[in-house]
């Protein structure tokens, strides 16, 4: 019974909801990602431009990778 709560649903609009999550929280997480590791990478003025470079960035590849 606890292994039938595991399994993924057959209906397509729960499909489709779940896939557009992952999207989501790919996206979300790779940003939250790369600006932390643009913020430590940048100094002074540089690393504003750093840390938005790593929003972004990590946001495209995040995306990239979870919206298959």
């Amino acid at each position: 019974m606890l292994v039938a709560g595991c399994q993924a649903s057959s209906d397509p609009q729960v499909q489709a909801r779940n896939h557009e999550f992952g999207c989501v929280a790919g996206t979300v997480g790779g940003a939250i990602v790369g600006g932390l590791i643009g913020s430590t990478i940048g100094a002074g003025s540089g690393a504003v431009l750093a840390t938005a470079a790593g929003i972004g960035g990590g946001g495209f590849l995040g995306n990239r990778l979870a919206c298959r």
